[in-house]
């Protein structure tokens, strides 16, 4: 898998995690608690890891 897939793929997830959080908070899904906890802590993890991968893209970028 290229870096710019890689890239595009965390970016996206991230993104992803964010709107269906957001969505369960503004009332528009329902969750068990259970899964409301799995989903804030996998969205905080999907953030720090697009902003990682972010990070050492555009590391390489600017080394190139």
């Amino acid at each position: 898998m290229t870096r710019n897939v890689r890239f595009y793929i965390t970016i996206v997830t991230s993104v992803l995690f964010v709107y269906i959080s957001f969505m369960h908070f503004l009332g528009y899904w329902k969750f068990d608690p259970t899964i409301q906890v799995l989903d804030f802590f996998i969205m905080v993890a999907a953030v720090f890891n697009a902003g990682y991968t972010t990070n050492e893209y555009l590391n390489n970028k600017n080394k190139s």
